[in-house]
């Protein structure tokens, strides 16, 4: 009978690009099986070559978060597969393009809402019991945006989804699952750039170095 213990299994919800990738790539090197989801196929194959390549292990998941029937599909996947989870970093988000909330646009708004809200209000039900069973962790990441001037749609929608998370965290202090807020610094990902177009990238933090320290402080 073999003695191997059996990998930890980790759920990476936007593990195609940004700080979801570089933390489902770490995963992976730290021995997890990372469960990677994303709607970008592309981006999660090149995932998937730099896991193996650091001789990590992933399952690709090409779904939409925002789709209720793929979201439930894909945890009956995880219970009837692995039975359980130990981790959940939701790095999923919609950046809607910043606007004057005067000239808010309505299908950007409702992207916002329906990515960084209602997703993550599907999503947490759906897990809970998967992360109960594993004794796990979700992660959250917190940008606090809400009341700046342009960030009318990112800005309230993730604050919405912080506050879903923070009354989840307070729900669950005393039976689980643990529930981890984190604030990463400022890094030179994608979103960031189209937020702030001009600014000196040099002095904005690695998301590479990123994910290693907040991984390392879980």
């Amino acid at each position: 009978m073999s003695t191997t213990e059996p990998k930890k299994l980790a759920l990476v919800t936007g593990a195609s690009r940004g700080l979801g990738c570089a933390i489902a790539e770490e995963l992976g090197a730290q021995g997890w099986h990372v469960m990677a989801v994303a709607r970008t196929q592309g981006g999660l194959e090149e995932l998937d070559d730099r896991i193996q390549a650091r001789g990590g292990e992933a399952t690709l998941a090409p779904l939409d978060i925002t789709d209720p029937k793929q979201m439930d599909y894909m945890a009956n996947a995880i219970a009837g597969r692995w039975g359980a989870l130990q981790l959940w970093v939701h790095a999923a988000i919609h950046a809607a393009p910043l606007c004057p909330t005067g000239h808010l646009d309505a299908e950007d708004f409702a992207k916002s809402v329906a990515t960084n809200m209602t997703a993550t209000a599907t999503l947490i039900p759906l897990i809970e019991p998967l992360l109960l069973a594993g004794q796990g962790t979700a992660l959250f990441f917190d940008d606090p945006r809400g009341g700046q001037k342009f960030f009318g749609s990112y800005g309230a929608t993730k604050a919405g989804q912080i506050a879903l998370a923070r009354s989840w965290q307070a729900e669950t202090v005393k039976i689980g699952p643990r529930v981890v807020i984190a604030e990463p610094q400022p890094m030179a990902t994608a979103t960031r750039a189209r937020f702030f177009p001009t600014e000196d990238r040099t002095k904005l933090a690695d998301f590479r170095a990123e994910a290693l320290r907040l991984l390392s402080e879980l």
